[in-house]
This record gives C-alpha cells, structure tokens and sequence, in this order.
C-alpha cells in the first residue's frame, strides 16, 4: 500500500485505540503516539536489543522482582501536561504491584522504565519519552546504549524532572541487586 493510500485510510484524530487496530493489523511495526498527538513507526527490535532486555529481566526475576510486576513492550497511556493522551512502548517496565490485563495500562504503579537505545531512536528516548515519563510522575527512568559497555544511565525523578542518579555498564548493574536501585 502506497503512502498515499495509507494517509488517506488515516482518521483526521489517531487514538490508543487506533494504534492497538494499526499493531494487530502489521506485526511487523510498534506504533507510538506522544500526548500531543505525534504518531512514532519503529521496526521490531534486533536481536543485541532483545538480549540486553532479556539479561535484565533474569536480574530482576533472580533478584526478587515477582515476575507479574515486570513486562517487555506493553503499553503505557501517558497523559500530557496539556491535557493530551499518547502511548508508549517501553522496553521494560518494573510496576510495585500486578497490573491488570489491557494494551494501554495507566502509570499510577509504574516504578521503572527502561528504554533500550535504538540506532535512530536517540533523540526519542533520551530527550521526548525522558520528558514524557517525567511529567507522568515515573520514579526511574533508565536508558541502555547499545555501546560496548551497553552503558545504563539511571535517571531519578525529582521535582517534576529527572536528574541522573547514576551511569554504568550493564555488566556493572547486573552484579547488584535490584533491591539497591529501590526496585523491590
């Protein structure tokens, strides 16, 4: 289908709603949209970025994080500060307590998001989903380079903004336990 054909199929307003129809209809594509309505098409991950997710989930789940408040790629409906209502992916997501089951899943539990940093997605999910997370009152936001150190840069919230607690290697964090990094 042509781009052309695409944009006319589009509704004048794109819901959560919208992206959940546009994810079950190409399994090949996650689709975002921030609060003000800017619609995101990202490929799958590759295979060194489902490793390093898959590496943190062992660490969680082998250092006491009940696996029923951890999850990879499930959405979050992420409110603006205008009022505005958008969907993000993360990569993982550590909640304080079982979320029920949905596509768009509200914020209120969430302790951590962890944003694996794609070749293209720099600017996303270091400056915009940053933001994002911040103004919707995430406590931790991490990020994880897909550098040779697959540096993290754990981000606390304060004052309605993150402030970097702390930057490391990935090998680095997995010799801690989560309980050191307010998790459990």
């Amino acid at each position: 289908m042509s781009a052309e054909a695409v944009g006319r199929s589009m509704p004048p307003v794109v819901t959560l709603d919208d992206l959940t129809a546009m994810m079950a209809a190409d399994e090949h594509h996650r689709y975002e949209m921030s609060p003000e309505g800017v619609l995101s098409v990202m490929p799958p991950p590759g295979y060194a970025h489902a490793i390093i997710a898959t590496r943190l989930m062992v660490w969680l789940a082998t250092g006491g994080i009940a696996p029923e408040r951890v999850a990879q790629a499930v959405g979050l409906r992420i409110q603006g500060p205008d009022g505005g209502v958008g969907g993000r992916i993360p990569d993982l997501i550590v909640w304080a307590k079982a979320q029920a089951d949905g596509v768009w899943l509200p914020v209120a539990d969430v302790l951590l998001v962890v944003e694996i940093v794609s070749p293209g997605s720099e600017g996303t999910d270091t400056v915009t989903k940053r933001r994002e997370y911040a103004v919707a009152g995430i406590p931790q936001y991490w990020t994880v380079d897909q550098d040779p150190a697959q540096t993290v840069t754990m981000y606390h919230l304060d004052g309605g903004h993150y402030d970097v607690r702390a930057t490391m290697p990935l090998a680095w964090l997995l010799s801690t336990a989560p309980a050191e990094h307010d998790l459990v």
